[in-house]
Order: C-alpha cells, then sequence, then structure tokens
C-alpha cells in the first residue's frame, strides 16, 4: 500500500537520510513525506500538552472554588474576598466620619 505510513515510520521514514543512490524525485517525495509526518507529530504534541494545561488550570480553578476559607474544625465565619473587604472597610470609615461631632 503507497499510504502506509505506519508501516513507513517502522522502516525507519523518521530517521531517513538521503543516500544519494536515489533519484531525485524519489529524495524530495521521500523527504516531503518525512517533513509531513514529523509537522504532524510535533503537531500532536503540542494538542496534547495544551489539553494537559488546560485541564490542569480547570483542576486548580476548582479547587480554589471550593477551598475552605476558615481553619478545619474551628466555628469562624468564612473571610471574606479581599474586594469585598475593602468595600466594608470604606462604608465602615464613612460610617466613623458621620459620627465623629
Amino acid at each position: 500500500m503507497d499510504d502506509d505510513l505506519d508501516a513507513a515510520i517502522a522502516a525507519g521514514l523518521l530517521d531517513w537520510v538521503p543516500c544519494g543512490h536515489c533519484a531525485d524525485a524519489c529524495t524530495a517525495t521521500v523527504a516531503l513525506a518525512r517533513d509531513a509526518r514529523l509537522s504532524a507529530l510535533a503537531a500532536r504534541e503540542r494538542h496534547r500538552a495544551r489539553e494537559l494545561r488546560l485541564t490542569r488550570r480547570a483542576q486548580e480553578r476548582q479547587a480554589a472554588r471550593t477551598a475552605p476559607t476558615a481553619l478545619p474544625g474551628t466555628d469562624a465565619q468564612p473571610a471574606l474576598p479581599s474586594a469585598a473587604a475593602a468595600a466594608l472597610a470604606r462604608a465602615k470609615a464613612r460610617a466613623a466620619e458621620r459620627r465623629k461631632p
């Protein structure tokens, strides 16, 4: 079969080096096939790395969402997010200003 890439790879397509005994057309055809396969393999590895990276980030986001904000075993209220804590501090400061004589 002319398009059996698996057999070509098993026969050493990826390690192929031109020998000088082949015709130029044959050498060019094999070189193009090798380069195309190497490009496809590199793209597959980039895709796999991206999928792993996206999965890891999703897991980290999920862990951050479900992480307890208070220490385990304590009855303390969970801490406010920083933006909410800053807004509360501003509101308390304004209220304190209004109460001054």
